[in-house]
């Protein structure tokens, strides 16, 4: 489990040292290439590594999981839990956790781009006159790894670990033959080095925290990934392998530019030696092939997070494997991840120029995940503040002093990330309240449920044999589909059934809690069920283990009704015209219930309502 961990969770973090200390003594920050600085550089990425990485998300964050799943989606729902009492710091945190998300979606273009450019970079070194192939190779692989995403991970998973446990040792030994060179650099260790770099250098240190934080990144796809494979296997894969492999790189590194100076305009692959420097391109390529793969997973993951939670449209979903209910494909997802890196990469042609962007949403999330988990130690656990409030202080502080010194970069590179996020935020809040506006809209005009009946009672219709299910938001009015159905075609089933579909804050719920059923005589029935962020909802599926004596779902004797909203754009208040539009443009690209449920085609009538909104 170690080996598949290190495999999946720190591809990105893996492959942070390709570029990080390159970045950081890059000429636009003006950093001195002396003794001291190299010392303060590594002593201040050591003890980064060890106070955000082990201690706040191995020690702390990865215990916020929602019943053993982790990500900012799961973080966002535990803190909403957890602010119950107060609706207006619950919506904050929502709308906190949903500019996460937004950000976490700008790092699934940014990391594939820049860890492939930074590979593929490396035949500058080894071939002359390569560099204008570096921007098409780096193309045509990144085009590779997402055509492939349709196949699925389950075939080529399983090597994944064995070469990122190949990856991290040589990057351990690369980082051992550097430092035997060079002990010096052990003093690093020392925290004193850290400070005095500040000391020394007060403005540029705080600038250069902008490049220095480039050795974090990937920290969140540890909790992202905890419910692939649990804490306890993350943590000792952390401890055991890359954390060392990750430290010994970076001092190795830094025991060459302590040697010889020149050697920072690639100190990665300086580092080995020549005749090893083939190889490690190719070993390099592989692994940052294997990062963007989990990076780009992630984002599939969110996504159907997202739409469960009803922040996102609904969308074509593919499992690859039979076997593990985690892999899936969203297409839409994928080619527009896709065209986000082709223009990321013709844009800013270097993995230097990337790295400008890189950080603000790297920093951006991170700073919003302490927030979060803050909320959810103090207000959920309740764990004691006089030990927690100085702790996670420090933990905000850190962010804020990594997210102010990447600030900057906004009005420049790091646009990107931020205009990404912000598009993306619009869409999903738009979404969220343009769902909420709909429902209100057929409120306004419902027909209570009770009434109803006791009007049938009063004037019975036709009856058809068989079921008839109408899928519908509310359990206490007439869905707009049977009163359509009963107006034209004045019939009712032997059976009807009003069935709502509810999404827990919870990952998973089991078949035990899946189902509730409520009688109200005369045939007509409420059902309601339950799933999990991380369920697969399948409407027929749940409906065939319906424990409720005399319900009768036998497919071919069960209709499925739904309702579909055309949507129209009003002066009513609601929203903003812009965003009305926008949500009617989703709403007709988005996904039916048809698929989404997985209802049988030849079972299914749907019936159309107009609502303004």
């Amino acid at each position: 489990m170690i080996v598949l961990a290190t495999g999946v969770v720190y591809g990105d973090i893996g492959t942070s040292p390709l570029y990080t200390l390159k970045e950081v003594f890059s000429p636009h920050y003006g950093l001195a290439l002396n003794h001291d600085s190299v010392l303060g550089i590594l002593s201040l990425i050591f003890w980064s590594l060890i106070w955000v990485v082990t201690l706040k998300y191995i020690t702390f964050v990865m215990r916020a999981d929602n019943q053993g799943e982790g990500g900012i989606m799961a973080l966002t729902a535990l803190a909403r839990r957890a602010a119950q009492g107060s609706p207006r710091l619950a919506t904050t945190l929502v709308l906190l956790g949903l500019f996460g998300a937004a950000l976490f979606y700008g790092d699934s273009m940014i990391t594939p781009a820049v860890s492939v450019l930074s590979a593929v970079e490396g035949l500058e070194l080894a071939f002359d006159g390569l560099e204008a192939w570096v921007v098409p190779i780096a193309l045509v692989i990144l085009v590779g790894i997402f055509a492939i995403q349709k196949r699925g991970t389950a075939t080529i998973g399983k090597f994944f670990g064995p070469v990122m446990v190949l990856w991290f040792t040589t990057l351990g030994a690369l980082g051992v033959y550097g430092i035997v060179q060079q002990p010096e650099v052990l003093k690093a260790f020392n925290p004193y080095w850290a400070v005095e770099f500040f000391a020394a250098n007060p403005v540029k240190g705080f600038i250069v925290l902008g490049a220095a934080v480039l050795a974090l990144t990937g920290a969140e796809a540890l909790y992202a990934d905890m419910g692939h494979f649990g804490r306890k296997p993350i943590a000792r894969a952390w401890l055991l392998l890359v954390l060392p492999g990750l430290v010994l790189n970076y001092f190795g590194q830094g025991a060459l530019l302590l040697a010889d100076p020149s050697a920072v305009r690639n100190p990665f692959y300086l580092l080995a030696p020549e005749w090893l420097l083939l190889p490690m391109i190719g070993l390099s390529t592989l692994a940052t092939v294997i990062a963007s793969q989990a990076v780009i997973t992630g984002a599939f993951s969110m996504t159907r997070q997202a739409i469960q939670l009803g922040y996102i449209p609904r969308m074509q979903i593919q499992h690859t494997s039979s076997q593990e209910q985690g892999q899936i494909y969203i297409p839409l997802m994928n080619w527009a991840l896709m065209l986000g890196v082709i223009f990321l990469i013709l844009t800013f042609q270097s993995s230097a120029n990337l790295a400008e962007a890189y950080g603000v949403a790297v920093t951006g999330t991170m700073l919003i995940t302490s927030c979060l988990v803050s909320a959810v130690i103090l207000l959920l656990w309740k764990w004691p503040r006089w030990i927690m409030v100085p702790l996670l202080i420090g933990f905000l502080l850190v962010d804020v002093l990594y997210f102010s010194a990447n600030a900057p970069k906004i009005f420049s590179g790091g646009s990107f990330p931020v205009i990404a996020g912000i598009v993306i935020f619009i869409l999903l809040t738009t979404w969220k309240r343009g769902r909420q506006l709909v429902v209100e809209r057929l409120d306004d005009g419902a027909l209570p449920l009770p009434i109803f009946i006791s009007s049938i009672r009063a004037q019975p219709p036709f009856r058809a044999k068989g079921t008839a299910v109408f899928l519908t938001a509310r359990t206490d009015v007439v869905p707009h589909a049977m009163l359509h159905n009963l107006l034209h075609n004045q019939v009712l089933h032997e059976q009807v059934v009003l069935l709502t579909v509810r999404y827990e804050d919870r990952p998973r719920v089991s078949r035990g809690e899946r189902m509730e059923v409520e009688d109200f005589g005369d045939g007509f029935y409420r059902v309601v069920l339950h799933y999990g962020f991380m369920d697969e909802p399948d409407i027929p599926l749940a409906l065939s283990h319906c424990p409720y004596p005399g319900l009768d779902f036998t497919p071919m004797r069960t209709t499925y009704f739904l309702s579909r909203e055309t949507v129209i754009a009003s002066k009513r208040l609601g929203m903003a015209p812009w965003r009305e539009n926008l949500f009617v443009f989703l709403m007709k690209n988005a996904n039916g219930n048809l698929r989404f449920f997985k209802l049988p085609v030849n079972r299914v009538i749907e019936l159309g309502t107009q609502v303004e909104i």
